[in-house]
């Protein structure tokens, strides 16, 4: 191989591993955050569905944070494995959008955060299944089922809240406003993404936007609320959740997600 052709094609590698770890991130922290929930549900139905949801997010992370160790071994010669990607980094080696780390201040909240997310993995994911990396395109094809799944739900409770009472209204209204600022760091290319989509492994975040848009008004209508107009929300010298620049809540989460790993290691039963 030429050795222009060989450093371009570790460049590609290279933003490979880093792109899974997003997308790996991405899934576990959503799934922790629905865990919390686990037994706080308002309705028994809705206990079952949100720990459903938080379980195939779990095992989306699995897959993509054990493939990115696997990718991550080829460039470096060193194993990391799902367990150790985890759980054994620090806050800020952490890749994931700060829109899944918002914590779960009222159920209005935790709806508007997986109405929002779940919307944009739904075609993220869609649009995966037709990666050229195979491995990728595997988990994707199964995920986009069960994504769809966790878009209509989040949909259909957005409904509920926002045509329901004054008071659900007045609640789904000021959560949408919440996590709205964080919308736009879901869209944003960097060099990694521009590097995967060039190469047919990953998708342009742009060209995801339009039909994200018109499913977010979809629901929006009928619900009876409209677009917040509030500014997205911009880190440290610009940076974000990509670059490992997270929200105050985002340390506790990592705490207690990585509490018994940490206190009994190696630990097995």
């Amino acid at each position: 191989m030429p050795e222009e052709s060989g450093a371009q094609a570790a460049v590609v590698d290279t933003a490979v591993t880093a792109y899974v770890l997003r997308l790996g991130d991405d899934a576990l922290i959503a799934s922790h955050r629905l865990a919390e929930l686990v037994a706080r549900a308002p309705q028994l139905e809705e206990d079952v569905a949100l720990a459903n949801i938080s379980l195939d997010l779990l095992g989306q992370a699995r897959a993509l944070l054990g493939y990115a160790g696997r990718t991550e071994e080829q460039l470096t010669g060193v194993l990391r494995t799902e367990d150790d990607l985890a759980y054994l980094r620090a806050e800020n080696q952490f890749v994931n959008c700060r829109l899944v780390e918002l914590p779960n201040t009222d159920f209005a909240h935790t709806t508007a955060r997986q109405l929002l997310f779940s919307g944009y993995a739904f075609e993220l994911y869609s649009a995966l299944t037709h990666s050229t990396d195979e491995t990728i395109a595997g988990i994707a094809g199964k995920a986009v089922k069960e994504l769809s799944y966790h878009r209509d739900h989040a949909a259909r409770w957005t409904i509920q809240l926002g045509d329901g009472t004054d008071e659900s209204a007045r609640r789904m209204a000021a959560a949408l406003e919440a996590a709205w600022p964080y919308v736009d760091e879901l869209f944003a290319a960097d060099d990694v993404t521009r590097t995967v989509a060039g190469a047919g492994v990953g998708a342009d975040p742009a060209r995801l936007r339009p039909a994200w848009d018109a499913f977010v008004d979809g629901v929006l209508e009928p619900a009876g609320l409209e677009r917040p107009e509030v500014p997205p929300i911009t880190g440290l010298a610009g940076k974000s959740g990509r670059d490992g620049v997270h929200s105050e809540a985002f340390g506790f989460l990592v705490a207690e997600m990585q509490h018994l790993h940490r206190s009994h290691p190696g630990a097995s039963w």
